[in-house]
């Protein structure tokens, strides 16, 4: 299976992602953990510019950034490792440019929904971690280190962001699973892996 971890900041998804992976291997699956931007060397390199750097990118530049990278992704990592038999559990994917450009910063959704049909590779199940904006603003200002990009924006942004993946997730009830993410990490894992179960079943 191809499962993504989707949310917005402080949502838990790289905690979440870890554990998932580990879980997976633990039952003797052959696992492979990603992320995005990033995943490849060529994507990580587009990582640093679209995170860290202080570039003030256009709408439709940044986007097609994002998507860039996801395709040496795929090309590189993804589809490789599905081919292999491998489990892929990837922190992000074509989600997080809807709900961070397209909700977020206001660039053109149609636009991003054509690319994402050029992407070629749709999750078999994809978690949406939803938290509370204040819940989220509250973890999000408790992490230790330089924020990034992203991360510097403003509440409004975030709540945009939130929204945005609400949305993403009740348009598409075959593929995406919306799970609150405010209680512990390992109520929260219980239910990823509860989701994961029925997709197995059903894909």
């Amino acid at each position: 299976m191809f499962i993504t971890l989707e949310g917005g900041e402080g949502a838990g998804k790289s905690t979440q992602a870890a554990l998932l992976a580990d879980a997976l291997c633990a039952r003797g699956l052959p696992v492979l953990r990603t992320r995005e931007p990033g995943g490849a060397p060529g994507a990580e390199l587009l990582r640093g510019l679209l995170l860290g750097g202080t570039t003030d990118w256009s709408q439709r530049a940044e986007t097609l950034l994002h998507f860039a990278a996801r395709a040496e992704h795929v090309e590189k990592t993804i589809r490789p490792a599905l081919a292999a038999g491998m489990w892929v559990v990837c922190d992000r994917f074509y989600d997080s440019t809807l709900a961070y450009q397209g909700y977020g910063q206001g660039a053109d959704r149609d636009f991003i929904q054509a690319l994402i049909g050029l992407v070629g590779l749709t999750p078999d199940l994809t978690i949406v971690l939803d938290v509370p904006d204040a819940v989220g603003a509250s973890r999000l200002r408790g992490r230790g280190g330089a924020a990034d990009r992203y991360e510097r924006l403003d509440t409004a942004f975030h709540a945009r962001v939130n929204a945005g993946f609400r949305a993403i997730a009740a348009a598409a009830p075959e593929r995406c699973v919306l799970l609150t993410a405010e209680p512990g990490i390992e109520a929260v894992h219980a239910s990823i892996m509860t989701a994961v179960a029925r997709g197995s079943r059903t894909g």
